[in-house]
């Protein structure tokens, strides 16, 4: 199975220090090897980053490492394929346009026999059964909608919805965003944490690379990282429940009903 990575925050945050752990999983400590992927959200624009190698070897997952590019939402994906071959097509995470913003979609777990009929807005490029789910999610989305961008709570309800319907055909870890919001669905495993003041030292799992937030943040900064598996081994995580949906905004969970 893949690994999926996700930040919000309540201001513009680099995200060095988790995708360094995070990338170390693609192919050293781990066996996700089969291409990776990230994608910024800044302002309109979303700065997205895809390659078919494994990160560990990868010159762009270097520059991520070294250059703090600075976003209030990040998703990121280490792919062990199970669907589809390992192009540069089939790396999550996968971007499409809705309501004249965008959308960034990644995707952890094997849909068995998932052959949704697409209509022809939204259509896979690549062949894994991760884009053909994001290219229903917003057909459905927009079939509901219409024209006018839902709140937060409608997308929230919404998704729980349509994620239990795909999660019938397999494992559909999921994120979702659209620079607003961070939308996360667990089927299997996923964790988070929401670091805020007073910050501590953190140290990563998978890296001898330890950072001290409290030197590098403000009192006001709240930053939630979600993750598969968690990065740090001297933090607490939280665990999703099978089945849940949690939504993130300003570096927290959000209370939506």
């Amino acid at each position: 199975m893949c690994q999926l990575l996700g930040m919000n925050c309540n201001t513009p945050t680099d995200i060095v220090f988790s995708f360094t752990g995070f990338a170390t999983r693609g192919g050293r400590t781990d066996e996700h090897k089969d291409g990776w992927g990230i994608a910024f959200f800044e302002g309109n624009g979303v700065r997205h980053f895809v390659d078919h190698q494994a990160a560990v070897a990868s010159p762009i997952a270097e520059l991520i490492k070294r250059y703090p590019i600075k976003s209030k939402n990040v998703i990121a994906h280490i792919r062990k394929a199970t669907q589809g071959q390992v192009t540069l097509e089939n790396c999550h995470p996968f971007v499409r346009e809705c309501w004249g913003r965008y959308w960034v979609f990644a995707h952890n777990g094997d849909l068995k026999n998932f052959t949704p009929v697409l209509d022809g807005a939204y259509r896979p490029v690549g062949t894994t059964d991760s884009e053909q789910a994001f290219c229903y999610v917003l057909q459905e989305m927009r079939r509901r909608f219409g024209d006018a961008l839902p709140s937060i709570a409608e997308l929230t309800n919404f998704l729980r919805i349509i994620a239990t319907e795909i999660a019938q055909y397999g494992t559909f870890n999921m994120m979702l965003s659209n620079g607003e919001a961070l939308f996360v669905h667990c089927s299997t495993k996923l964790h988070y944490i929401v670091r805020k003041y007073p910050f501590a030292t953190a140290s990563l799992s998978d890296e001898e690379v330890a950072v001290d937030f409290s030197e590098v943040t403000t009192p006001q900064d709240r930053v939630a990282v979600i993750v598969t598996e968690p990065l740090t081994n001297n933090e607490t995580w939280t665990q999703f429940a099978p089945g849940e949906l949690l939504v993130f905004v300003d570096g927290d969970v959000a209370s939506v009903h």
